[in-house]
């Protein structure tokens, strides 16, 4: 099993996403890269921490690629809003790839530049930052799988 974690507005959409791919063991929200040990969702709100909302996604890559959870990840949410998911804006809700080992840097990076190169998003920039994966806080339980423990479909854009 390998570890891949992402960062793309509201994690309640981004889990439940991910939780939905063939090949992927599980997937839990949480918080990284930031400055906080152990921050709370309050505190993660208020952007003064660092941390991004993200989902860690444990997956086998013998029956999903690193490179398809990247396809899945940039085809659902948009890497050209600087902060900001839709109506979610604040530093938390950055679009962020933490990659765990060279090989994910880059993919990830030569991903974004295949994408920059499509007309996908015609003049806009990718601002999607590639970092290396830090200590990953989980965050609360009643975050975890909330769309389905609340009986929404979705969040996401």
């Amino acid at each position: 099993m390998e570890l891949a974690t992402f960062g793309g507005g509201c994690f309640w959409g981004v889990e439940a996403l991910f939780r939905q791919q063939d090949g992927v063991i599980d997937a839990v929200s949480g918080y990284e890269g930031g400055e906080t040990d152990n921050p709370t969702y309050q505190q993660v709100c208020t952007g003064t921490t660092g941390h991004a909302e993200v989902v860690q996604v444990t997956f086998d890559p013998q029956k999903i690629s690193y490179q398809q959870l990247l396809a899945v990840f940039f085809d659902n949410h948009n890497p050209t809003e600087l902060n900001r998911q839709g109506v979610d804006v604040g530093t938390q809700y950055r679009s962020a790839v933490f990659f765990h080992d060279q090989v994910q840097q880059q993919d990830a990076l030569a991903f974004i530049q295949q994408l920059s190169q499509s007309t996908r998003f015609a003049d806009k920039t990718i601002v999607t930052e590639v970092t290396p994966a830090t200590t990953f806080f989980k965050a609360e339980e009643y975050h975890q799988d909330y769309l389905a423990k609340n009986g929404l479909g979705s969040c996401h854009i």
